[in-house]
């Protein structure tokens, strides 16, 4: 007797990269005591990144990159690349969406890669 098993599965080939920006979060956040101010760090956007729900299933290809956004500035823009499908499926799912940091609201946004052009040397 021959038995037959039929496997269905989903493959899907994250090859592309997704570059997004976060914009609306503060240089200085409260650390462990309400008391004292830090700078976020890239590190600290990692672990934001891993605890907030819209970014579930979320690959980075490297280190968050976190800019002042004015030398004066108190807020910061942070660029962020993900690995995606061709289509950029994960990254239409992100921009435009809002999510909290404390009290402060940040915001997704799409952005393209510039060739030739450095966006962050702080790594």
């Amino acid at each position: 007797m021959l038995w037959t098993l039929k496997i269905s599965c989903h493959l899907v080939f994250l090859n592309q990269k997704s570059y997004l920006k976060i914009l609306g979060i503060p240089y200085l956040i409260e650390g462990t005591n309400i008391l004292i101010t830090i700078p976020i760090t890239s590190s600290i956007v990692e672990n934001i990144i891993k605890t907030t729900y819209i970014f579930n299933d979320m690959c980075l290809t490297s280190k968050p990159c976190v800019i002042k956004a004015s030398p004066k500035s108190d807020m910061v823009v942070i660029w962020v690349d993900i690995w995606d499908t061709q289509s950029s499926a994960k990254a239409k799912g992100l921009i435009n969406r809002c999510f909290n940091i404390g009290s402060y609201i940040a915001t997704v946004c799409g952005t393209n890669m510039n060739l030739g052009v450095p966006q962050c040397k702080n790594y």
